[in-house]
């Protein structure tokens, strides 16, 4: 299985013990505030904020910490600024990995990613190195869907979808970047709820990994994935289900 779909699998999973100890709140206040900052305050004329309004919902944040991260944003309170970048490199086996920033001290967080590339035998490249590998696509993922994958398929399909995935008990939709919302308003208007809709990257080409190597990339996707400043990390890599296994045993 791609590497992108499954590890998304994993991801969601996570994302529910990450919760207990607050590190998705960190990930989507950021996005609240930055997103508020760069196109306003009002989710109806927010596109950006409107979906990370919604997967705030979707991870429980109370009403009160989603509304004082926005007015961070919009500077009716006083908050930290958040620069917005992006890192490119390479993992083990030369699997091209794209990782999206929200820091306060660029200075600071530069060295430390550049520090987990060194760790599990990777390495930064230059901007534009393997961004190029990586296309925009609209997200919408479907947890424990009632209905059956081919009904589902059509639906989403009839809504505008451009591709649909289903792994274990999750349905990932795939849109155009400028259908997400389309879609997204047309699956609400059926009754489908969907836990989380956003925009991701996915890759035009993959890289087959197996044994040490396997399990090195899935450990520096880990490390990166936890770092405090990361907001997304992207990669190329295409491994065998039982390495996820028992990485997630």
């Amino acid at each position: 299985m791609s590497g992108h779909s499954k590890w998304s699998t994993i991801k969601h999973k996570k994302a529910k013990v990450d919760a207990q100890r607050g590190k998705v709140f960190t990930k989507i206040i950021k996005e609240l505030t930055v997103a508020a900052r760069m196109g306003g305050g009002d989710p109806s004329a927010n596109p950006r904020l409107r979906t990370a309004v919604d997967n705030a919902r979707g991870a429980n944040m109370p009403k009160d910490t989603m509304e004082k991260a926005i007015k961070k944003g919009t500077g009716e309170l006083p908050g930290v600024t958040y620069e917005e970048c992006s890192y490119e490199g390479y993992g083990p086996g030369g699997v091209a990995v794209f990782i999206e920033i929200m820091t306060d001290n660029k200075n600071r967080t530069t060295p430390e990613i550049r520090h987990m590339f060194s760790k599990y035998g990777g390495n930064l490249g230059e901007s534009g190195s393997v961004k190029w590998i990586f296309e925009r696509r609209g997200q919408v993922t479907i947890e424990n869907p009632e209905l059956d994958e081919d009904a589902l398929m059509e639906a989403a399909i009839e809504a505008g979808a451009e591709d649909v995935q289903f792994d274990e008990s999750l349905c990932q939709i795939f849109t155009a970047p400028e259908e997400l919302e389309a879609v997204k308003e047309a699956l609400t208007s059926q009754n489908i709820s969907f836990s989380s809709a956003e925009l991701t990257r996915i890759p035009k080409n993959t890289v087959a990994l197996d044994g040490k190597p396997a399990v090195t990339m899935l450990k520096l996707m880990e490390a990166l994935e936890d770092h405090d400043d990361v907001q997304n990390v992207y990669a190329n890599f295409d491994i065998p289900d039982e390495v996820f296994e028992e990485m997630n045993a």
